[in-house]
């Protein structure tokens, strides 16, 4: 596969609560759509290698969980309800998810309490920054910190495993769930192709490695280019309450730009696929799909595995029951020995 990136960087004035602010405009689309099947390695081979430069990050200088998009969701709230496992409840006047049950990508880990969720910046906040963000303005780090449109920027996660990794990139930290780790890499390289960020010598040497060894033959989608920036503004406003005491609130307005890149177009909202290939697995899901939890034997939220034991699968990570017992979708056994033409087969969850 041949194919070059093109990057474009403009400035737009937007005028916003009276006042002006300049947003940087995102980089060109690096694929034409994101039905487009591309090879990881090959979109890895795109990316510069450069030193980080880690001065003066903070992160407040991200601002995050905000509706950028103006759906009445905050960035959080979409993301519980994106990757719940079948249909959350939730508050439709404030959205805010009263119930739903998740299962961790990282590490398997069901749960059904929202508080030991995590919404994981796949590419961290400060990983971002030291690869680049620090020459962007206010408004594109809020649209990255923020971004809804491709569910390969957030995810779900339990609350350790998020923690475990905090701005680790995947030289220094990777899954615990081995059977993840193609997706991982493939969510992770896609983050930093479609925001034109860079990688330091070890991250690109692992993730080399990586996609020459076991993940070999790893595919991912497209993209479309990253959303706009967004400019944020805070005013503060009072209330009265029924007992005749005053107290201050904020409220935060959002407006999305409409720059554009110059062979950039409005970005339309990317839906996950799933594609199976025979030279190795597409790691496009954000999350398994089929069964898709981690629990003891005859959990009831699994579904039967499709075959049997040992018989060949897709999406890598997929986890299913076969005689009361969980099986995992793995490229590799439960030692991490790579199994035969790298593909993935049905094995026991460990």
């Amino acid at each position: 596969m041949k194919w070059r990136v093109a990057v474009a960087s403009v400035a737009t004035a937007v005028a916003f609560a009276g006042a002006v602010a300049t947003v940087d405009a995102a980089p060109a689309d690096l694929a034409a759509s994101p039905g487009d099947t591309l090879n990881a390695l090959e979109v890895l081979q795109t990316i510069r290698v450069e030193r980080e430069s880690p001065r003066g990050y903070s992160r407040s200088l991200f601002k995050h969980w905000l509706d950028v998009d103006g759906d009445g969701c905050d960035a959080r709230e979409q993301v519980l309800k994106r990757d719940a496992i079948g249909l959350p409840q939730v508050d439709p006047f404030r959205c805010f998810v009263l119930e739903a049950d998740w299962i961790s990508p990282y590490d398997g880990k069901k749960t059904s309490d929202r508080t030991a969720v995590d919404i994981d910046h796949v590419v961290a906040l400060k990983e971002a920054w030291d690869s680049g963000a620090s020459a962007w303005g206010e408004a594109q780090r809020t649209a990255f910190a923020n971004d809804t449109s491709d569910p390969r920027s957030l995810l779900a996660v339990s609350s350790s495993s998020n923690r475990s990794k905090g701005d680790k990139d995947p030289s220094n930290w990777l899954p615990s769930l081995r059977g993840y780790w193609c997706t991982y890499v493939a969510n992770w390289i896609s983050v930093k192709a479609r925001w034109n960020l860079s990688m330091d010598q070890s991250e690109f040497g692992r993730l080399n490695n990586l996609l020459t060894g076991q993940c070999a033959g790893t595919t991912m989608r497209g993209w479309n280019a990253p959303p706009p920036g967004v400019a944020v503004s805070t005013t503060s406003s009072t209330s009265t309450t029924s007992t005749t005491s005053t107290t201050s609130t904020t409220s935060t307005t959002v407006a999305t730009t409409t720059t554009r890149a110059a062979t950039a177009t409005t970005i339309a909202t990317a839906t996950t696929v799933a594609t199976s290939t025979t030279s190795g697995v597409t790691a496009t899901t954000a999350a398994p799909t089929q069964g898709g939890s981690t629990g003891g034997a005859g959990d009831s939220s699994l579904a039967p595995i499709k075959g049997k034991p040992g018989s060949f699968c897709s999406p890598e990570g997929a986890l299913g029951l076969y005689n009361d017992l969980v099986y995992v979708c793995s490229k590799t056994d439960t030692q991490g020995n790579a199994y035969a033409g790298n593909r993935a087969r049905w094995r026991r969850q460990t």
